[in-house]
């Protein structure tokens, strides 16, 4: 049988979502695979939509596992979060065809960043949220932010580590709002490239600060040139919202399209 599984988690205490071995630092891969084969009573593998680095969080992240041990929906979800650090937790879990793959059958994905604007530091939330002293112009960073939109070449927002074999992605949607003093950007695109939201935002957040002009955005992605972007964002900020799925798979509303 194969299953697909929602997983959220808290990846302030891991070195991000890859396994890097027995001997390794711990990943909430690991994590999740020994949580499974304990209720499984086999070695497990798990296969997610997307790879998340250290420090960043995911709301639900998905994941698919193939298991001959007989267990229904309800066992798997209880019996892998009882199993589980407090910091992840397991959503759902549904039955899938063999042929579903939680990566190559998302046609989108879902982030959101937060971050603090204000002189002083968080106290509260300071895991989830980043922060910015400077004060931001939210509704200049959604305007420039517009420029992204559509099938481009995000070289200049992508990590010289970055092993995708091309840069183009289709961004789909970007939204920069303002609630008191919280900035907010979500972003949902077809995939991303490593480190490619925190370093939109990084250059954002220039353009927010009246340190560009808004134009600077459009110039960037058009010069594809990773050295004349802003820095990249903190991870604490940065949440993996969903994939989307189409409906055909049957999986919860929240990652359908």
């Amino acid at each position: 049988m194969r299953y697909a599984l929602g997983v959220e988690y808290d990846g302030g205490g891991f070195q991000g979502w890859q396994g890097l071995g027995p001997s390794g630092p711990p990943t909430v891969q690991a994590t999740l695979e020994q949580a499974l084969s304990s209720v499984a009573d086999q070695q497990i593998t798990v296969t997610c939509a997307g790879r998340t680095d250290a420090g960043v969080h995911a709301e639900c992240q998905v994941v698919h596992f193939d298991s001959t041990a007989l267990r229904d929906p309800r066992a798997w979800t209880l019996g892998v979060t009882g199993r589980l650090p407090p910091q992840v937790c397991v959503r759902w879990c549904v039955p899938v065809p063999l042929e579903f793959n939680a990566r190559f059958s998302a046609r989108a994905r879902r982030y959101r960043y937060r971050l603090v604007n204000r002189q002083v530091r968080p106290a509260l939330y300071r895991q989830l949220m980043a922060w910015e002293r400077r004060p931001l112009d939210a509704e200049a960073m959604h305007r420039a932010a517009q420029a992204l939109l559509g099938e481009n070449d995000f070289s200049a927002f992508r990590t010289v580590h970055c092993q995708a074999p091309h840069a183009r992605r289709d961004l789909q949607e970007i939204l920069v709002r303002r609630a008191g003093e919280v900035v907010e950007i979500e972003v949902q695109a077809n995939a991303f490239l490593h480190h490619m939201v925190r370093n939109i935002v990084g250059s954002l957040l220039e353009v927010g600060a009246g340190a560009r002009p808004e134009s600077w955005i459009a110039e960037l992605l058009a010069g594809r040139d990773r050295t004349l972007a802003g820095p990249t964002a903190p991870p604490q900020g940065l949440v993996f919202l969903r994939p989307l799925y189409p409906s055909e798979w049957g999986l919860p509303a929240e990652v359908t399209l």
